[in-house]
């Protein structure tokens, strides 16, 4: 197996506050890695340290076979939590102006700019002002110079925060052809079903500390089962059915967790006598439940206890 990146006990100290605990993570050539975990649990500044913004106090990491980013900045592209463009000027021009500080030739750099905007529903813009456009113009633009140079490895910090329905659409599908064209994607998220839906293997972080790692498809076999519920009715009748160990009621719909010995048609004679049931499937239990129920227990190790 060949690796875009590697991390081996990475730390990061802040003054007294150290962000990023003997933290390790690989990523496989090639794929989409999901780095989840909430708000302020280190991704940003592991980001950071992958793209030599920050360097580890402790440990070291590999980027594209390099102990330093800097050695090969013009094979990787990196779009920031912290988004921003130059509204005076043109939309073509800024996404040729990225396209040569990683090695472009002017040349090349419009002719692919050009490219992506045209493919991307931009085409008409080339000479319009970035101030013109609309936040999630701006930020498709933003997404274009990050990727004008074709880079090997592209890392997105929350590149769907802020996003509407469609442009979130154009961001999946962005990934995926990044994927088929051969790329490495590492993007970071709080949003489980943005994870679920587009990743090989994912990293939890939590509080600077790994808590969870592997291939989705690993990860979710071993969450257990679970049963997807939607119904009309009230909510709290959920509570106490027979092999359900927890619910995630979301009011129409629910997730209710199994445990091993769950009978699944005393379950469903139950709920009917509860609540009208509209839909009733059996799957693997979600991410968003393997998440809530890691973080948890990551909460506990963190503190020097476990659940």
């Amino acid at each position: 197996m060949q690796h875009a990146l590697v991390l081996d006990s990475l730390t990061k100290r802040f003054g007294d506050f150290t962000a990023v605990k003997s933290f390790s993570m690989q990523v496989e050539k090639g794929s989409i890695h999901g780095f989840l975990g909430p708000n302020g649990s280190g991704k940003t500044t592991t980001m950071r340290m992958i793209m030599s913004i920050l360097y580890p106090d402790e440990g070291h990491l590999s980027v594209l076979g390099h102990a330093n980013s800097e050695e090969v900045k013009d094979r990787l592209g990196y779009l920031p939590e912290e988004k921003g463009l130059y509204k005076k000027m043109k939309v073509g021009e800024i996404v040729a102006y990225f396209g040569t500080l990683k090695g472009l030739s002017r040349a090349d750099a419009k002719q692919k700019a050009s490219s992506l905007l045209e493919r991307y529903g931009l085409g008409d813009w080339v000479d319009q002002k970035c101030e013109a456009m609309s936040k999630g113009m701006g930020q498709k633009v933003q997404l274009l110079s990050t990727l004008v140079h074709g880079p090997e490895l592209v890392i997105l910090d929350e590149p769907f925060s802020g996003l509407d329905p469609i442009n979130m659409e154009l961001m999946r599908d962005t990934i995926l052809d990044m994927k088929k064209e051969g790329r490495t994607v590492l993007f970071s998220t709080h949003v489980m079903a943005q994870a679920e839906e587009l990743c090989d293997s994912i990293t939890l972080i939590y509080k600077g500390d790994r808590v969870l790692d592997g291939s989705l498809r690993e990860i979710k076999a071993a969450g257990g089962q679970s049963i997807r519920l939607e119904y009309e009715g009230d909510g709290s009748r959920l509570t106490d059915l027979p092999g359900v160990s927890r619910v995630n009621d979301s009011g129409k719909t629910a997730e209710l967790m199994l445990e091993d010995s769950a009978d699944t048609q005393a379950i469903l004679k139950a709920l009917v006598e509860r609540v009208e049931v509209h839909r009733f499937d059996t799957s693997e239990t979600s991410l968003h439940e393997i998440y809530v129920r890691t973080v948890g227990e990551g909460a506990a190790i963190v503190e020097g206890h476990r659940v």
